[in-house]
């Protein structure tokens, strides 16, 4: 986001970079701060800004994180994630009780120009810098840094700390290291320690104890919920032709089961656990939802809500551990499904230990003694699920039931695109609807296994909101067909986002 279309007021000139110092009384040899900790605050800021960089490429953060904004605050436009570590640093330094002195308000103005505007104060200047913290002109600048910069959210019970409590819920790997960065900045600000991330955490009051790694159940049933309204939900989902018709086919063999059963018949067993195989975006996690649903009220599961889970959530970094988190996702999902993403990674060791085996072997005993009250579907890449599967004797002879999602084509992910524009009271013109067949055209003929589907469709919606909103803030009356409408104008170049599209691949693969 450039400066020019950032809804927070910009200081045109760096803060630290005033060449005008005003004269005080101060003796250079009383300074309160020096050039090595100008040079520390020089290191601590850039790494925070390579941190902010690696968070900016994800559009799926970025977007969450801008939903907690107050939209009068946001002016409809995305706040990159500099914003919100900056915020967040202004909260941690106004809750330390008491007046500041120079050294802690110039840690905060530094903060604020490295993460700002990108300039690190010059530490051969440290002298002038000493007598600058003394001056009216610059307290003035800090309290009107503080207050344009504090984010205010849409929802006044929403945490304080924006970035962490958000990273956390999208599971993001980032999230231990803003941590560290935060403690860093109270550290050096006012020599105060914390003993682990833990007590950190509780100190900002974050509620990280059920982090990524600890998901809670999702899914319950709803009130009054029948097979037919699944189904219903199900043949509603754009695409998916061959799943529909594998769900369909199990139904009418469980159906059938449970007729036999009835009859006194002999039936063959018949196991729940699925694997599903598919790139991204292609609805896995829906289907496994609906599946746990469908289970409970054909009588084979006795409750229907779904658990999801991941490696980080399955293994731990210690000896024994990660027996104790399988057993906490297998409990959670007793009577429902147990969902585990990316399974494959159980098998991708890279940390000098085997604590993914370990997660699979005591999966395996769990799913054997509740083989009559739970079902696990594993899901991930086509290639990589079929290793992971062959991998194991135990996982070969438990997953014998795959269900393939292919890439979603053209017309259908148009499709998905008219479905998020319906739902939000958006309307698409002829021109515009031209240029998005073009763009989806564009994306299927360069797409590969890590294309996104449904999800860069979101993303393609939402930037087109964006722009559609660019392009009519300065329109004094509006009506409400400008206000739906979006127009060829507002959906990027083709070939801009088919490129913006595998540079995010390529980002992720690296």
């Amino acid at each position: 986001m450039s400066k020019k279309n950032n809804p927070i007021s910009i200081i045109e000139e760096s803060f630290l970079s005033l060449k005008k110092y005003l004269e005080t009384n101060i003796n250079p040899n009383e300074a309160v701060f020096t050039a090595s900790f100008i040079m520390d605050l020089q290191k601590e800021t850039k790494q925070i800004l390579e941190i902010c960089n690696v968070l900016n490429q994800d559009a799926d953060f970025i977007q969450k994180i801008n939903e907690t904004v107050n939209p009068v605050f946001s002016k409809g436009l995305l706040l990159k994630a500099e914003y919100f570590f900056l915020s967040d640093i202004i909260d941690l330094y106004e809750r330390e009780s008491g007046a500041k002195n120079e050294k802690q308000q110039f840690v905060l103005a530094y903060y604020y120009d490295a993460l700002r505007n990108k300039h690190f104060a010059d530490e051969n200047s440290v002298n002038e810098l000493n007598q600058l913290v003394f001056t009216e002109n610059f307290k003035s600048l800090l309290l009107k840094i503080k207050n344009e910069n504090k984010i205010i959210t849409s929802n006044a019970q929403q945490n304080q700390y924006l970035l962490p409590e958000i990273l956390s819920e999208k599971k993001n790997t980032k999230l231990e290291e803003v941590l560290i960065k935060y403690q860093n900045f109270i550290h050096s600000t006012f020599g105060k320690k914390f003993e682990n991330t833990t007590a950190f955490s509780n100190y900002l009051g974050l509620n990280l104890s059920k982090s990524k790694t600890e998901k809670k159940e999702i899914d319950i049933l709803p009130e009054e919920d029948t097979l037919e309204k699944v189904l219903k939900e199900l043949n509603s989902l754009v695409g998916l032709a061959e799943v529909k018709k594998d769900v369909s086919e199990l139904i009418n063999l469980l159906e059938i089961q449970k007729k036999r059963s009835k009859q006194g018949l002999k039936n063959v067993e018949i196991t729940l656990h699925t694997v599903f195989l598919g790139p991204p975006g292609t609805g896995k996690t829906s289907v496994a939802r609906l599946l746990s649903r469908i289970f409970k009220h054909l009588g084979f599961l006795s409750k229907g809500q779904m658990y999801e889970t991941d490696r980080e959530g399955l293994v731990a970094g210690y000896v024994g551990q990660t027996a104790t988190k399988v057993n906490n996702a297998v409990e959670s999902s007793l009577g429902g499904v147990l969902f585990i993403d990316e399974a494959y990674a159980l098998n991708q060791n890279g940390f000098g230990n085997d604590y993914g085996a370990e997660a699979v072997n005591t999966l395996l005993k769990r799913m054997e003694d509740h083989r009559e009250d739970l079902a696990v579907v594993v899901a991930g890449y086509t290639e990589p699920m079929k290793v992971f599967i062959e991998s194991n004797p135990g996982l070969r002879s438990r997953f014998n039931r795959y269900f393939y999602f292919n890439h979603f084509t053209p017309a259908e992910l148009f499709e998905i695109f008219e479905s998020f524009c319906f739902k939000s009271d958006f309307i698409i013109s002829e021109d515009a609807k031209e240029k998005l067949t073009d763009t989806f055209d564009l994306l299927y003929k360069r797409k590969n296994e890590s294309f996104g589907n449904a999800r860069v469709v979101r993303n393609l919606f939402e930037k087109c909101i964006q722009n559609q909103a660019n392009r009519i803030v300065k329109i004094k009356k509006i009506s409400n067909k400008v206000l739906k409408t979006l127009t060829e104008e507002d959906i990027p170049e083709p070939k801009e986002t088919e490129q913006k599209v595998n540079l995010e691949i390529k980002d992720k693969e690296v």
